[in-house]
């Protein structure tokens, strides 16, 4: 287990310096004025020719390939609630890269996500192992 929660939290640090460099992106190509196919087009032209908006869509993919990765090997429900500690990363890298200012109440909030990602571990933890059939020996005549 110490093997998925190593590669969860890789893939938790790539999805929050990807969310940050989206947003560092989209405050570059600017505002929607209007939805119609010509403002679409141009965010999708501007976004594919923006480096941040590149580097953010890459680190969000392989996220997805490290959940992908992740439910493959666990069972769902350990997997996806500690994908909540991506607020906590996020949050964080909001702070430390966006210069963002997070309040009282929401570092709070953070703390409740880290104490039930602890929880789930927890429980991950204390599920009992299978036993381990050993096959039976063979007789000899």
């Amino acid at each position: 287990m110490t093997k998925l929660v190593l590669v969860l939290l890789i893939g938790l640090m790539c999805e929050a310096v990807g969310v940050v460099f989206l947003s560092k992106a989209i405050k570059e190509i600017g505002e929607v004025k209007q939805v119609s196919a010509s403002e679409i087009w141009r965010l999708v032209k501007s976004g594919a020719t923006n480096s941040k908006m590149v580097a953010g869509v890459a680190l969000e993919a392989v996220f997805f390939g490290v959940l992908l990765y992740l439910m493959s090997q666990a069972e769902l429900s350990f997997v996806w609630p500690m994908t909540a500690l991506s607020f906590v990363f996020t949050t964080i890298a909001a702070k430390l890269i966006l210069k963002e200012q997070v309040s009282g109440l929401r570092w709070s909030g953070v703390v409740f996500i880290m104490i039930g990602a602890a929880v789930i571990t927890l429980s991950e933890k204390m599920k009992p192992k299978p036993a381990t059939v050993t096959a039976p020996a063979e007789s000899r005549h």
